[in-house]
């Protein structure tokens, strides 16, 4: 027999799986969105800060970045008190965002002094965090003296390591531990699963919530950690999610009629490399809402078109989380026609009701450029909302405007018909 023109009934089957794979994953990809401003995400080059420790042998000083969401590119001894730290950013062109995370000790006690520098045009942003005898706190507004082009800092050191940083440091292993042990351990509804690798292969995690089957569910979509430094907005997710799941009778409800896809860390490269702002290959994800050149995004988009199309449920509703340098809900005018045309100011309107002393601060524009609230929009036709946290807000304030918000959410969802 000529086996060149006759197939065995193993290859016909294997040929019919290969080929039904392919089709699936065609139908997974999304479709290009888009936008009136386009940006250009292909892949731009960046710098690696040399992970090491900096020893200072006069004074007895160390100073490391060598660990997970730091941020430190040089250090020099400028006098007998005072190193000047050299903080760049991943590249350029960049938000004005300086991040720094930075570890230092002492083999004794002493006043040091750190010259945080940033290159020309760029301003110190975040109030330094110190953790100290693992608690994270705001360090003394005295103890901090803006420059021109950065920062002083004066520390008070000893045998005990510091770690001081822009923001709180919440790294890839610190955001999986959060979830693991908060959602997905204690509530078998909450099935993690990762739907792929970044850039340099980190895992990408999604939280898939639900009760019973997803079939026909309405999809909510949570995401953050598009920008590593922006952990207020991250804080406002944890307890977000921590609502969701532990609010008994309305959590069983929501469950039971709606589906939710957390996504709880975008940008897992940015995170751990402790960039200002962009992933491993220098762009900014929430520019990548149209295209999908970056994979963090096409993974992400991926995941959530391909949830909806085979169980069959609409995406209605898109939350992605973020820090600026104050509380605001940034919305899409175009309400009208889309999936839940009321949604935004019954939500509104339950927030100022429900939080004490709370006005929301709303700034509506239809989204000119790609980012993720645009996509929901022009890609969906879901409504989408970008939940922005202040720098500095306090977090207390933070877990009651997260918990309080998402208990809301739940509420006026259950109302839709």
């Amino acid at each position: 027999m000529n086996t060149s023109k006759h197939f065995s009934s193993r290859s016909i089957l294997t040929y019919g799986l290969v080929s039904m794979s392919f089709l699936l994953i065609q139908c997974s990809i999304p479709r290009k969105v888009k936008f009136e401003i386009p940006v250009d995400t292909k892949d731009k080059k960046i710098s690696l800060q040399e992970r090491k420790t900096y020893e200072f042998k006069d004074m007895g000083v160390w100073v490391d970045n060598k660990f997970d969401g730091a941020r430190l590119n040089g250090a020099v001894q400028l006098n007998d008190s005072t190193i000047q730290l050299q903080i760049n950013p991943e590249n350029t062109p960049i938000n004005k965002s300086p991040y720094y995370a930075f570890k230092t000790w002492s083999d004794s006690p002493r006043t040091i002094y750190f010259n945080l520098t940033y290159p020309e045009g760029f301003e110190h942003r975040y109030i330094p965090k110190k953790k100290q005898n693992g608690t994270w706190t705001v360090m003394d507004t005295l103890a901090i003296v803006k420059t021109e082009n950065g920062a002083y800092l004066k520390l008070n050191l000893s045998q005990e390591v510091q770690t001081i940083a822009g923001q709180e440091i919440n790294s890839s292993k610190d955001v999986k531990a959060w979830y693991e042990g908060k959602l997905v351990q204690p509530h078998d509804f909450v099935r993690s699963q990762i739907v792929g690798q970044s850039a340099l292969g980190r895992d990408i995690p999604v939280l898939d919530m639900y009760h019973g089957r997803p079939e026909g569910k309405p999809i909510v979509v949570l995401m953050t950690r598009q920008h590593p430094p922006e952990v207020t907005g991250y804080f406002a997710y944890q307890h977000f999610l921590e609502a969701l799941v532990n609010q008994g009778d309305l959590t069983e409800s929501f469950f039971n009629r709606y589906r939710v896809l957390a996504f709880p860390n975008a940008n897992p490269d940015g995170v751990d490399l402790g960039h200002w702002r962009h992933n491993a290959n220098g762009v900014d994800l929430n520019r990548d809402w149209s295209k999908y050149r970056q994979v963090e995004v096409e993974n992400i988009a991926k995941f959530i078109v391909t949830a909806s199309k085979n169980d069959q449920g609409k995406i209605v509703l898109g939350l992605d989380f973020h820090s600026t340098y104050e509380d605001v809900f940034y919305t899409n005018v175009t309400r009208e026609g889309t999936t839940l045309p009321t949604f935004i100011d019954d939500w509104f309107e339950l927030l100022e009701q429900e939080i004490s002393d709370y006005e929301v601060n709303e700034q509506a524009s239809d989204s000119t450029r790609p980012v993720s609230k645009g996509w929901f929009l022009y890609g969906h036709n879901a409504t989408s909302i970008t939940y922005e946290i202040g720098d500095h807000t306090p977090k207390d304030r933070i877990g009651e405007i997260g918990t309080k918000s998402a208990v809301a959410m739940m509420k006026i969802l259950l109302e839709e018909k």
